[in-house]
């Protein structure tokens, strides 16, 4: 029986109190067809055609519903389906390199990968796609390039159009073969609506408190007595590829921490991905003002809250200033929205995180 997606996301949207939008609706008509293209079309895919759009590319503007959107598509394909942040899937191609790199060379090394994936996965989706490192950026073309070739389907969400990631990028030249096989074999579609959906779903934020002062200690104190009654306190010891990281308050699953923990080291992906795994909810304690001078840090607590968004766990914060008027350094401007977006969201008393067997 055929799948009427118009009619499953208005009664999702009903079921989770969210306010219609005619442009969500229309892209959501639009994945109906890419899904009938790739999915349910048996001769398009038994031939698979080299000009056939593989890839459906969906960018917009920090809180417009393209995460919510691309999830609620991926729910309802009945395929082999693997969704995960794009920071983690490039940690697992680099641990796969790492694990395999004194067997073959980078190519061969890329074929094993992709076809470890076609062997697992016909459909995956990548949120939050953005290229931020020479690294990723010499080898996406390559990667992308085996993908596509193996027909695996790959939906992605990111707030850039494809023509301007890794735009300010070192050596970007070398960069340019992947958008070139992204606009080749991917849909582009730009979502657009006027508002922050998180910012307009009456949320009170119950658990973002400012200024850093004494009143605002005695509040963060206050709920977080109240959230770890009857919770053992322990030391939480995470091996992150031989190197051990201590959660120091650590209480079955509730882990606090100080923003310079996380954010004035040198930390990333994969160590905030160990992190939020182990932790249904995490506090962080003064957030500063973000600045020029600061950037490394705002990098850092904005990837923080990239990952702990993907893997759904709750946070409650203390800061300097309130999320309405957090400053950002310039360069930052435009993924901070992401972040605020965000806090807006994971802060909410409204946000329903997943409480998972540590």
């Amino acid at each position: 029986m055929a799948i009427n997606f118009e009619k499953k996301f208005i009664s999702h949207c009903n079921i989770k109190n969210l306010e219609l939008n005619p442009n969500q609706i229309f892209l959501v008509k639009y994945l109906e067809n890419y899904y009938k293209e790739n999915f349910k079309n048996f001769f398009l895919n038994f031939f698979s055609k080299k000009n056939s759009k593989k890839g459906f590319y969906l960018y917009g503007d920090v809180g417009v519903g393209k995460t919510m959107i691309l999830d609620f598509f991926f729910n309802l394909v009945d395929k082999k389906k693997h969704r995960l942040h794009f920071n983690e899937f490039m940690l697992n191609f680099h641990d796969f390199v790492h694990k395999n790199k004194d067997k073959n060379n980078e190519e061969n090394l890329i074929t094993f990968f992709v076809k470890d994936l076609k062997s697992k996965f016909s459909l995956i989706f990548l949120d939050e796609f953005q290229v931020t490192n020479i690294v990723d950026a010499m080898i996406l073309g390559k990667l992308f390039q085996e993908i596509f070739s193996q027909n695996i389907k790959v939906i992605v969400t990111s707030n850039t159009k494809i023509s301007d990631l890794y735009k300010e990028g070192l050596q970007r030249d070398q960069f340019k073969p992947f958008i070139q096989i992204m606009q080749e074999k991917s849909i582009e579609h730009e979502l657009i609506i006027e508002d922050d959906y998180r910012k307009n779903k009456d949320n009170q934020k119950q658990r973002y408190f400012y200024p850093l002062n004494q009143e605002t200690n005695f509040k963060i104190n206050k709920f977080f007595r109240i959230i770890t009654k009857n919770k053992r306190l322990s030391t939480k010891v995470l091996n992150i590829k031989g190197r051990n990281f201590e959660i120091k308050n650590f209480y079955e699953g509730i882990s606090r921490f100080n923003f310079d923990e996380l954010c004035d080291q040198n930390l990333g992906a994969e160590d905030y991905l160990k992190i939020a795994e182990k932790s249904n909810f995490i506090i962080i304690e003064n957030i500063p003002k973000f600045n020029d001078i600061n950037s490394n840090q705002q990098q850092r607590f904005i990837t923080l809250i990239d990952v702990i968004y993907d893997k759904n766990s709750a946070v409650a914060v203390t800061a300097e200033q309130s999320l309405e008027k957090l400053t950002s350094s310039k360069s930052l401007e435009k993924p901070f929205k992401r972040t605020i977006s965000r806090l807006f969201e994971l802060t909410s008393k409204d946000f329903k995180y997943e409480t998972r067997i540590l």
